[in-house]
């Protein structure tokens, strides 16, 4: 496994999470949800081995990306409505079984924070640190800010410590010009020995340099590169010829 290293510095710890495994009862791949989806399916007979630093997962709706991030948050002990070990905050419970599914090898003497950021369910979490303020201070007034200004914020106060990120889609709450920020933002948690695992549809957040990929779809997931994924190149199309895919949309 490659070490988390800089010359000149003491040695780093471990990362957060080494690799996803299932659990020895585990259901099979079956077709009832979501074990019917090929990504999951293929983690609950392989499991997944994470990388240092930032791993995307890339797919279309429906493919697995999210429930994936989603189980391994919450085995991880983080909230599955967002926030970070400590958030307890519920609306209506959606999340699928997978977390109890799978177990984490986890990083030996690795940092234990962690913060799962869950575009859908951000509203629910302002209200819960309005409900419940911080020790430290403050918090800002993240109901009186615009969509992308709270997420921003968010990103502000809650990323910096070296600790484990899951990310499902932030990029939806994020102009053209916040996803670079958030992209620099991934870039320091990398450079201070934190992880992160991002699901995301951004061919922009995906084009993080030394980042790596994972293709989500019918055929399971598969390591891929930025300018071969569907994502990017079905952009790149569109980008150049709108009207080629608008007239069989509007005809």
């Amino acid at each position: 496994m490659e070490s988390i290293w800089k010359p000149g510095s003491r040695r780093r710890r471990e990362q957060p999470v080494v690799a996803v495994r299932p659990n020895d009862d585990a259901p099979a791949p079956s077709s009832t949800w979501p074990a019917s989806i090929p990504a999951v399916a293929q983690v609950l007979r392989e499991g997944i081995d994470l990388a240092p630093g930032v791993t995307f997962l890339v797919g279309e709706n429906g493919s697995g990306k999210s429930t994936i991030v989603e189980g391994i948050a919450i085995a991880y002990g983080l909230s599955p409505e967002g926030g970070s070990r400590n958030a307890r905050h519920s609306t209506r419970p959606t999340e699928s079984p997978l977390s109890e599914w799978i177990r984490l090898q986890r990083g030996v003497g690795a940092n234990r924070w962690g913060f799962f950021l869950r575009a859908e369910t951000m509203h629910s979490f302002y209200t819960y640190l309005e409900e419940n303020p911080s020790m430290s201070g403050p918090e800002a007034s993240f109901h009186e800010m615009s969509h992308g200004e709270s997420f921003l914020a968010i990103l502000d106060s809650r990323f910096d410590e070296p600790g484990f990120y899951c990310l499902d889609e932030p990029e939806a709450a994020l102009s053209f010009n916040s996803t670079l920020s958030l992209i620099s933002v991934l870039q320091r948690i990398v450079d201070d020995g934190g992880q992160v695992l991002c699901a995301t549809h951004s061919p922009v957040l995906a084009a993080l340099p030394g980042a790596r990929i994972l293709e989500v779809g019918e055929w399971g997931i598969r390591s891929a590169q930025w300018h071969d994924l569907e994502l990017v190149q079905h952009w790149k199309s569109f980008l150049d010829a709108p009207p080629r895919y608008l007239r069989h949309l509007l005809g």
